[in-house]
């Protein structure tokens, strides 16, 4: 199972938690099986290239994206693409996948998701 986070930087498991999912540069790639992390760049539309991020994501093989926060569009996306979503994430990518493996992740509706971003 591949597990994504949207990362400021990458400094591996102390890499920044975006609060922006789409605009993030890059995307934290955690293989739970391997235990490896890789990195995804975000060449989408919403940093100037082509394509949505749940696109790239989903071509990259992610199963779950834990996230800060993402509008509702985003969560729609990302399930029509069999990625399951979780919100709450913040701190580093060690963090959240300390808090997603322990259960204190939400899963992403539209009840919780972004209202102000309604793309």
């Amino acid at each position: 199972m591949k597990v994504s986070v949207p990362v400021m930087d990458r400094s591996g498991l102390s890499s920044t938690v975006g609060q922006h999912f789409g605009k993030v540069p890059d995307y934290a790639i955690m293989d739970m099986e391997s235990g490896t992390l890789s990195f995804l760049e975000n060449t989408s539309e919403h940093r100037g290239g082509v394509g949505m991020p749940p696109e790239l994501l989903a071509r990259a093989g992610v199963d779950v994206m834990l996230c800060a926060g993402l509008g509702p569009k985003a969560v729609d996306m990302l399930s029509s693409l069999g990625i399951q979503v979780y919100v709450g994430a913040r701190g580093t990518v060690a963090e959240t996948l300390d808090a997603y493996k322990a259960g204190k992740l939400s899963r992403a509706d539209h009840d919780n998701a972004c209202q102000e971003h309604h793309h």
